[in-house]
Formats: C-alpha cells, sequence, structure tokens
C-alpha cells in the first residue's frame, strides 16, 4: 500500500515542485509551491465544484426542511423519511459536500511529506529522468521566508483565507417567526453549529499552521484561497443566472 502511495501521490508531486523549482527564474521554491498548488487545484476542481454546488442546493431547500420539520415535528421517522424524499427529489446529495475534502487529505499528506522527507533531506533519488536534479533546494523565499519551519504569519493567512470560505456559505439561521415553531427547533441549533465552526475551523487551521513547515502552510493557503475564489464566482455566476431566470 505504501509503495502504490509513492508511486501515485508521493513521487510525482515531489518531481513536479523539483520541476516547478528548476524553471522558475531565481529558483523560488515558493513560487514551485504555488504553482504545484494551481496544479493540483486544477486536478481536483470538478470534485470541489461538486461540493459547492451541493452546498449551495442544501441551502435553497433549506425552506423546504423547515416546512417538514413543522408537519413532521412529533413523528421523526416520516420526517426523515420525506427529506430522503425531498432529497432524492430534488437530486441533492446531502453527503456530497464532504468529498473533495476526503479527497484532498491524500494530496495533504503526499505534499507533507515531501517537505519533511524530500526537501528536507535533498533526498533526489526519486526523481524521474527528464527531471534534473538541482543538487540542493533553497527553503528561503521570497527572500526572507524559511519554508523549511514553521511561520505564524502564513497560519494567520491560512486562518483567514478559511474564515472567507467558511462564511461564503455559513448556514443562515432561520427567521424569528420561523424559530418560534417546534419543529424548527433543530434546524435554529443547526445553523447555531455552522456559525460556530466558521469561527473554530480558522482558529484550528492557525493553530496547526503553526506548528508545520511553512511550505505546506503556504500550500494550505494558497489552496483555501483559490478554493473561495472559485466558490464567490460561482455563487454570483448563479446568483445571476436565478435573477435571469425570475
Amino acid at each position: 500500500m505504501m509503495a502504490l502511495y509513492n508511486t501515485i501521490l508521493y513521487q510525482p508531486l515531489f518531481n513536479l515542485l523539483v520541476f516547478f523549482y528548476n524553471i522558475i527564474p531565481g529558483h523560488d521554491v515558493g513560487l514551485a509551491i504555488i504553482a504545484l498548488t494551481i496544479v493540483i487545484k486544477l486536478i481536483l476542481f470538478p470534485f470541489s465544484l461538486q461540493s459547492i454546488k451541493s452546498q449551495k442546493s442544501l441551502q435553497s431547500l433549506q425552506p423546504k426542511i423547515e416546512e417538514l420539520k413543522k408537519k413532521y415535528k412529533d413523528q421523526k421517522d416520516k420526517m426523515a423519511q420525506a427529506m430522503m424524499e425531498l432529497y432524492k427529489q430534488e437530486k441533492v446529495n446531502p453527503f456530497s459536500s464532504c468529498l473533495p475534502l476526503l479527497i484532498q487529505l491524500p494530496f495533504l499528506l503526499a505534499v507533507y511529506q515531501v517537505f519533511r522527507s524530500g526537501l528536507a533531506s535533498n533526498n533526489f533519488n526519486l526523481l524521474y529522468s527528464f527531471v534534473a536534479n538541482p543538487e540542493h533546494i533553497n527553503t528561503i523565499s521570497f527572500g526572507f521566508i524559511n519554508l523549511a519551519q514553521s511561520n505564524i504569519y502564513l497560519a494567520v493567512l491560512a486562518g483567514l483565507a478559511q474564515f472567507w470560505q467558511t462564511k461564503m456559505m455559513m448556514a443562515k439561521r432561520p427567521p424569528a417567526a420561523v424559530r418560534k415553531e417546534a419543529g424548527a427547533k433543530d434546524e435554529d441549533m443547526s445553523a447555531i453549529m455552522n456559525k460556530q465552526m466558521t469561527y473554530f475551523m480558522p482558529i484550528f487551521t492557525v493553530f496547526i499552521g503553526a506548528s508545520l513547515p511553512a511550505g505546506l502552510t503556504l500550500y494550505w493557503f494558497i489552496t483555501t484561497l483559490l478554493t473561495a475564489l472559485q466558490q464567490l464566482y460561482f455563487l454570483k455566476n448563479d446568483d445571476k443566472n436565478t435573477a435571469e431566470t425570475v
């Protein structure tokens, strides 16, 4: 299993990073990381887009879900069945928004290993024949950031990007009139939990990012920033198309 992981993920990513490091003027490893991040983001683009569409669809279903909660407030089994039928009717998978994160985790692990083992030890024996061996990689990026060490400023930037992305898709609490209904109690609690996650995830990102090599934190920052921009573009265009349809 480990050999398969190295062949499919670690080795290709390591070679791609070294390739970018070789061809980028000035041999700046930070720019190489950004280029690598863009390539990974393009690979995962279909999954990210599906996640955004799924989250948007779930938000649009909130009024109907609230109606079901009021209708079946004392019949949990019927409410669960009605919600499953609603998801099926609207062709929405409530779990599909988690898929991109699960797919991205192996990439994140591979990138982490690249920085922990590949660059730190200058271990270039896994380079492909067509990728030149740089013999040494300078981990100082942009002239002053050592990407082999932790960096609190990059961790804060990653946290801010995480906050922007999460808040953009934060589920809103039901209106006050609806919250008075017993059937909307769970929905209101769900919205409150989503709001708490909006602040918890950025704090968690800063905490973890401050203890990781700055190269990995830079990767996470650029990934989150690109995801947020993709999310913003989709939401704006979706709202525009919706307005034109009405």
